[in-house]
C-alpha cells in the first residue's frame, strides 16, 4: 500500500515545484530553459509519477491479479525521479550536453514501469475497456521517452540534424505521444472504469457508440498527428488531429452522462469529474480551429490560445486531484479501518479528509485555472506570449492554482498523518525511513509477491 501513496506524495511535492516555477516564469525570473523545466515537472514530475502509482496499484485489482514485482515499482519511482531532476537542473544551468544521460536514466524508470504493468496485464485473458486502453498507453510510453531521450542528446550535440530529422518534428511527435498517448489514453482507461463505479450508473444507449468511436478514433488519432508532426505531413497530422477532437467531445458527453445520472452522494471527486467534462468541451472548441488549420505548427501542439491550461489543468489536473481526494483515503481507510469493520464503530472513506478544505481547493483552483486560460486567450490575441494585460491574470492565477494545491496537499497530507498506522516519512521513504511498512509489518520487497 505504501507503493502507490509514495507515488502521489512525490508528485504533489514536483507539482508544488512545477507551479512555483511557473509563478517564476511569468515575473521572469528563472534562468535558463526555464519553459521546460516548468513542463517537465509538471508532465513527468507530477502527472506521470502519479499515474505510475495509480497503475502499479490498481490494475493488479482491477484485473485481479498480482503485480509481477514491487522491486521494480519502488525502482521506476527512483529512476524516474532522480533523471527528472537532474534534468531539470542541467536545463536551469544550461548544461546541455547532461541532458541525455538524466533523460537515459528517466528512459529506464519509464521501461521498468511499462515492463512491470505489461507482464501484470499479460496475466489477464481477456481485457476490459479499461484494460486495453492501459495497454495502448504502454505502448505509448516506450516509443515518447525514446523520443525524449534523442530530443535531450539533440539539445547537446545536434544530433538530429545529422541525420535528417528536424528538432521540431520530433518535438510535436513526443508532446503529442505524451500528453494526448501517454496521459489522455490513461485517464479515458481509468474514467471509464471510475466514472461508472462512483456514480452507480452503467454506459447505456449512445454511450457504447462514444465509447466505440474514442476506442478506436482517439489511439489511432495520435499516432496519425505524432507521424504527421513527425515528417511534416499537415494533411495526415489534420486527420489525426480530427480524430483526437470527436473522441474528446464523445468522451466529454459520455461522462457529463454519467455524472447527470449519478445514484450517490456528491464528493469533491464527483465535482471535479464535472470540470473535467466541462474543460474536456471547452478544450476541444479552442484547439479544433488552430489543428484544423495549422495542426503542425510548433505553437499549436496542443491546440490554439486558451487550450493548454484547459487541457493540462482543467482537464488532467482535475482527473488527477479528483480521483485522489477517493484514492489516498481509501488505500489508508483499507490499512487502518477495513480489519475492524463489522467489530467496531469506523469512519467512512469519505469522512477521512476535511469537506471545508477540499471545497476551498475546489474554488481556489477552479478560478486559478479560468484566470490562466484568459491570460492565454488573452496573450493569443495580442500575439506575444504574455502581452497586453495577460500577465496581471496569469500571475493571479498561476499563484491561486498554487495555493489549490497547497490546500489539497494538506488535506491530503492530513489524512495520512491522522489515518495512517504508518507516519509520513514511512510512507515517503520506505525502507529508507523505516524497516517496517504502512500497517506496522515487515516490508517484504520480493518479486511477485505484491498484495492487491
Amino acid at each position: 500500500m505504501t507503493v502507490p501513496l509514495r507515488h502521489f506524495l512525490v508528485g504533489l511535492t514536483l507539482l508544488g515545484g512545477a507551479l512555483l516555477v511557473g509563478i517564476g516564469l511569468v515575473v521572469d525570473a528563472v534562468p535558463g530553459l526555464g519553459g521546460l523545466v516548468h513542463v517537465h515537472l509538471l508532465l513527468v514530475g507530477w502527472v506521470c509519477v502519479t499515474i505510475m502509482g495509480a497503475m502499479t496499484q490498481f490494475v493488479p485489482v482491477w484485473s485481479g491479479t498480482t503485480l509481477r514485482s514491487r522491486r521494480l515499482a519502488s525502482a521506476q519511482l527512483a529512476l524516474v525521479v532522480g533523471g527528472l531532476v537532474g534534468f531539470a537542473a542541467a536545463l536551469a544551468l544550461g548544461r546541455l550536453h547532461w541532458l541525455a544521460g538524466f533523460g537515459a536514466v528517466m528512459l529506464c524508470g519509464f521501461w521498468a514501469f511499462v515492463y512491470n504493468v505489461g507482464r501484470t496485464l499479460a496475466t489477464v485473458e481477456e481485457f476490459d475497456v479499461t484494460e486495453r486502453r492501459f495497454a495502448v498507453a504502454l505502448g505509448f510510453f516506450v516509443v515518447l521517452t525514446v523520443l525524449g531521450v534523442l530530443l535531450a542528446a539533440d539539445l547537446g550535440s545536434a544530433l538530429l540534424a545529422r541525420v535528417g530529422v528536424s528538432h521540431a518534428g520530433v518535438r510535436g511527435a513526443h508532446v503529442t505521444l505524451a500528453v494526448f498517448g501517454a496521459v489522455l489514453t490513461t485517464i479515458y482507461g481509468a474514467l471509464y472504469q471510475l466514472g461508472t463505479m462512483f456514480t452507480q450508473t452503467e454506459l447505456r444507449g449512445i454511450d457504447h457508440r462514444f465509447r466505440a468511436v474514442e476506442e478506436v478514433g482517439h489511439p489511432v488519432g495520435v499516432v496519425a498527428l505524432a507521424a504527421g508532426r513527425l515528417v511534416g505531413a499537415p494533411t495526415l497530422a489534420r486527420v489525426g488531429a480530427s480524430l483526437i477532437l470527436v473522441a474528446a467531445l464523445g468522451f466529454a458527453v459520455v461522462l457529463a452522462r454519467r455524472l447527470s445520472e449519478m445514484r450517490v452522494e456528491r464528493t469533491p471527486m464527483h465535482t471535479r469529474y464535472a470540470v473535467v467534462a466541462l474543460a474536456l468541451a471547452a478544450w476541444v472548441a479552442t484547439a479544433a480551429p488552430a489543428w484544423l488549420r495549422s495542426p503542425t505548427a510548433p505553437e499549436h501542439v496542443l491546440g490554439g490560445p486558451g487550450s493548454a491550461p484547459l487541457l493540462l489543468l482543467g482537464v488532467v489536473g482535475s482527473v488527477i486531484l479528483g480521483t485522489l481526494y477517493h484514492v489516498v483515503p481509501f488505500v489508508v481507510w483499507v490499512e487502518r479501518y477495513s480489519d475492524r469493520l463489522g467489530f467496531e464503530a469506523v469512519p467512512m472513506v469519505d469522512d477521512l479528509y476535511d469537506d471545508r478544505l477540499a471545497a476551498a481547493d475546489g474554488a481556489l483552483l477552479f478560478a486559478g485555472t479560468a484566470l490562466v486560460v484568459a491570460a492565454d486567450l488573452l496573450a493569443g490575441a495580442s500575439g506575444t506570449t504574455l502581452g497586453g494585460g495577460a500577465r496581471g491574470p496569469a500571475l493571479a492565477g498561476t499563484s491561486l492554482v498554487t495555493l489549490g494545491v497547497a490546500v489539497f496537499a494538506t488535506n491530503a497530507l492530513s489524512v495520512i498523518r491522522r489515518h495512517s498506522p504508518g507516519t509520513l516519512t514511512r510512507v515517503a521513504l520506505g525502507r529508507f525511513g523505516a524497516r517496517r511498512g504502512l500497517g506496522g509489518d515487515e516490508v517484504d520487497e520480493s518479486d511477485g509477491e505484491a498484495s492487491t
